[in-house]
């Protein structure tokens, strides 16, 4: 069975199935196996992690526990709390419209900080002229119909994840700042730090940064130095704002004090900062990864609201969930029919009636007509009862969107 256990009743002889530490960015460690020796709990307590996640079935048990189904059941209840107001973006434009413009922007913005980041490697002039105009072309999008980018941000290959990271946390700070009524120029100047957040990395040396397997320890501690190298490059362009930096700054900082550079705690870290934190997390954790497989939205928004209070700030991260909706775009759902479909458009009035594609039935386990359904239209009887893990069903969730 598994059990979530406090790090304080964490014992040699042990079986960790998942040291539930994905809040740790570029963290390639080992996640699984028996407990040795105490000096490997210490380095598990150091990282900060208060919980992990055990197979009483493969080494010692504890009372001091609850099962993994308990646990779900209430990060899932929070997270139905969590989203029970409504979204704040409403479209103005249809979602077939915006995302032939949407594609153009996701790449001419992939294209844009890929160059960026290569002059700044090489010592060249940096122009941040393109970068502002793209932020706004950013926001502009987000305001005509959030779902467009959203969409887009779901379509990614594992083998480019620095550049598309890069971009779609750009849009998910767009998202969470239009939502939560950040005025233009706040908003500008952290779509900005969003977009160039990882330009330090260029400082990062390449069998590093690109390591297929698992970083030591000292290879993990030279990779947290980007986020440093990213607010000293930045603090020193022509052209950013305070802000940019701070954004950039603060995107691996932790409310606990366990984050990178500077350990900040609390209200040390700026609103942004702490905003950024959430978006990268939830980005980072959903994304497939060359050492990682992404959970799913839904699985992505509720590990966010088990990190709240230590590592995220827990009054912004459910107004983050409020802003994406209780099923992301890009969310495989079942319905009541027994249909599986990829959430494709959130509603802008309920969030437990987006639009869906349906595309496999589950009751007579095959592939069905492919349809485009509103739940909330009138007479559709459909409901979602749950997101499920594509895994299951060996569905491409890409396949389905744009």
């Amino acid at each position: 069975m598994i059990k979530r256990v406090p790090i304080s009743a964490l014992k040699v002889g042990m079986y960790i199935t998942d040291l539930n530490n994905d809040w740790i960015p570029h963290n390639t460690q080992r996640k699984r196996g028996v407990i040795k020796k105490e000096e490997t709990i210490e380095k598990i307590r150091r990282m900060g992690v208060e919980f992990v996640y055990i197979d009483a079935s493969k080494g010692l048990d504890t009372q001091d526990s609850e099962t993994a189904a308990e646990v779900d059941r209430r990060n899932e209840s929070a997270l139905q709390k969590a989203g029970e107001l409504t979204p704040g973006l409403r479209p103005h434009v249809p979602l077939a419209e915006e995302i032939v413009i949407a594609q153009q922007i996701h790449s001419q913005a992939q294209n844009l900080v890929g160059d960026f980041m290569s002059h700044a490697k090489v010592g060249g002039a940096i122009d941040v002229a393109p970068i502002h105009e793209l932020a706004d072309e950013l926001q502009h999008s987000v305001l005509r119909n959030a779902n467009a980018l959203s969409c887009l941000g779901r379509i990614r290959e594992k083998d480019n994840y620095l550049l598309e990271h890069s971009v779609n946390l750009s849009v998910l700070m767009s998202l969470f700042g239009n939502y939560r009524g950040l005025s233009a120029d706040v908003l500008h100047q952290t779509i900005v730090g969003a977009l160039l957040h990882d330009l330090g990395k260029i400082l990062t040396p390449d069998e590093i940064l690109h390591k297929p397997g698992r970083l030591t320890p000292e290879e993990f501690e030279v990779m947290k130095l980007h986020a440093r190298h990213s607010r000293d490059i930045l603090a020193t362009t022509e052209g950013i704002g305070e802000l940019t930096v701070i954004t950039a700054a603060q995107h691996h900082e932790r409310l606990d004090g366990t984050g990178y550079p500077e350990g900040l705690k609390g209200d040390e870290i700026s609103e942004y900062g702490r905003m950024v934190a959430i978006s990268d997390v939830y980005d980072a954790i959903t994304a497939d990864r060359v050492y990682h497989k992404g959970m799913t939205p839904t699985q992505g928004l509720k590990k966010l609201l088990e990190w709240s209070g230590s590592h995220l700030d827990p009054v912004l991260v459910k107004q983050f969930i409020r802003c994406l909706g209780l099923y992301p775009v890009g969310s495989l759902v079942l319905l009541e029919s027994g249909r599986l479909g990829v959430v494709v458009e959130a509603n802008e009035s309920d969030q437990r009636l987006p639009t869906v594609r349906v595309m496999y039935h589950t009751k007579f386990r095959m592939p069905i007509t492919m349809d485009t359904i509103d739940l909330s239209k009138p007479g559709t009887q459909d409901r979602i009862l749950r997101a499920v893990d594509p895994e299951t069903y060996k569905i491409d969730v890409r396949k389905f969107l744009a």
